[in-house]
């Protein structure tokens, strides 16, 4: 391995450790807590170390974000593929978005919540947020109607279930009937569908 590879793989490696570092604090204390200068702490690295890999908080939070969209495709890739049928997959993927939200908080919010630079619905979004998308999209397409375009179905779809998430976790609806609600959603989306 020559010095270039492995200063890249060395640099790649601190990256990962600076988002996982950025991600786990945020999960255990909110991203108010979240700083520089404690991340520089927490990994035992310079301020100026970690700003030669990140312009600041909200390149790591979009980091971060990206990596949580990665991993949010996998599980919803996991619900879609275990479902049978057009509806049970609607439903398979909506159960585990909600699921994914409200077991990373912090997670959710930097993807979904917080301001970032992050190009979402661009040619230029990074890849993991397109294939989170891609399987919301993938439910979606077989209960569009003729003429429907299927890409804004799909975001409506998203904005459903992230405004019930939201809502629910702000405490503006009650946890007690987010089954019912989710499941009201499922059922108006899929009408018709097997």
């Amino acid at each position: 391995m020559s010095i270039q590879q492995r200063r890249e793989r060395e640099r790649a490696e601190r990256e990962r450790l600076i988002v996982t570092a950025a991600r786990d604090l945020a999960e255990a204390e909110g991203w108010d807590a979240v700083t520089t200068r404690r991340l520089a702490a927490e990994i035992e690295y310079s301020q100026p170390v970690l700003y030669s890999h990140f312009k600041g908080k909200g390149a790591i939070m979009a980091a971060v974000a990206v990596q949580g969209c990665a991993d949010l495709a996998v599980e919803l890739r996991a619900a879609r593929t275990a479902a049978k049928g057009t509806r049970e997959a609607l439903a398979a993927v909506g159960r585990a978005y909600a699921d994914f939200a409200r077991r990373r908080p912090a997670l959710y919010d930097a993807m979904f919540t917080l301001a970032t630079d992050l190009p979402f619905a661009t040619s230029e979004a990074p890849a993991p947020l397109k294939e989170a998308f891609g399987e919301l999209l993938a439910v979606v397409e077989p209960i569009t109607a003729d003429g429907e375009d299927t890409a804004l179905l799909t975001e409506t779809y998203w904005a459903g279930l992230h405004g019930l998430v939201t809502l629910m976790r702000s405490g503006r609806l009650p946890k007690r009937a987010h089954e019912e609600r989710l499941a009201l959603l499922i059922g108006h989306f899929a009408a018709g569908g097997e």
